[in-house]
């Protein structure tokens, strides 16, 4: 991260914040390999905060020289005409992923909208704060599907996922996490936008040991599936995967659908469509969602797959039978 990378940063984020988004967006994804130098940085714009995410220690003389490319933004007339209020610098390299408030005082909690819908963040306190960004076509792709439809939500988090299906008029959703704190901001999330948590369950369990409990809310006409790569003791992508695929033949409905996700760079697409078609024959991929344009990557398999697969195959199956 040179003297001429950070400038390049400036520049990007001068251009950005001229004219901020209405609703919180990715201003810049150096993960996407696009911007030598700056492979390791990110910056997020939270409606009213600017959050700088660091995925590789920077030497001193670096750490320096952002720092100070950064409050020199705040000086600058673009940051002024976005209103900006706060600038955080996270460092994701270090554990617990700690965040530093260069501008502002320090909140735990920040309001933001997209597409309309609101969600409550985590600022400052935790390594991710509460909504994956360039999962925003993935969510308005199910609030579009979900009118009518009962909708599993596994590796639910805080619910991003329930709040679109529950917007987009879904009967029922069922949302499964190990994490009881990330369901509990899910309420949170759903009461922000005066849903009838009558149709909402959250289920606090380790997904493995919980079929019987998922299976008595179904059979589900959506099922969306989006987990970590590893969660130590409970999931390893490339080898649990599989194990949830085999259940989605008795889970969906006759005309279910199914939206698969993974977010390993070192994963492709080609990992689940194969997968699906050994574990659960009955479902045909159908598409692959778009990423949101700010999340442009030189290796599109790089970035977040996000997948649609419908049970059709079995319906044809059983008619020809």
């Amino acid at each position: 991260m040179n003297s001429e990378a950070i400038g390049t940063l400036h520049q990007h984020l001068i251009s950005a914040l001229s004219s901020a988004p209405d609703e919180a967006r990715r201003l810049f994804h150096g993960r996407g390999q696009c911007w030598s130098g700056l492979e390791h940085v990110t910056a997020d714009w939270l409606q009213g905060v600017l959050l700088v995410s660091l995925f590789r220690e920077p030497s001193e003389p670096e750490l320096v020289a952002l720092k100070h490319m950064l409050m020199a933004l705040t000086e600058s007339p673009a940051w002024r005409q976005s209103q900006a209020q706060k600038l955080l610098l996270q460092h994701r390299y270090l554990q617990d992923s700690p965040t530093e408030f260069l501008l502002g005082d320090a909140v735990d909690e920040w309001l933001i909208t997209e597409n309309g819908l609101r969600y409550k963040l985590d600022l400052g306190k935790k390594q991710n704060n509460g909504l994956f960004l360039d999962m925003r076509y993935g969510r308005r792709w199910v609030q579009a599907q979900a009118q009518g439809k009962r909708v599993l939500n596994l590796f639910a988090y805080t619910c991003g996922f329930s709040v679109a299906a529950i917007a987009g008029g879904a009967e029922h959703v069922v949302n499964l996490d190990m994490a009881k704190a990330a369901l509990s901001r899910g309420r949170d999330n759903h009461r922000l936008n005066q849903h009838d948590l009558n149709r909402v369950s959250f289920l606090g369990h380790e997904l493995f040991k919980s079929w019987g409990k998922v299976t008595k809310y179904g059979p589900y006409d959506l099922i969306i599936i989006d987990p970590p790569s590893f969660q130590k003791g409970s999931f390893a992508l490339t080898k649990d995967y599989q194990r949830i695929l085999r259940r989605l033949p008795d889970l969906l409905t006759a005309q279910g659908t199914v939206l698969a996700c993974i977010n390993d760079p070192a994963v492709g697409p080609d990992f689940l469509i194969a997968g699906m078609t050994n574990e659960a024959p009955s479902l045909s991929f159908e598409q692959r969602l778009e990423n949101p344009p700010e999340f442009a990557d030189i290796n599109p398999d790089s970035g977040l797959k996000a997948l649609v697969f419908t049970q059709a195959g079995r319906i044809a199956a059983n008619h020809c039978a």
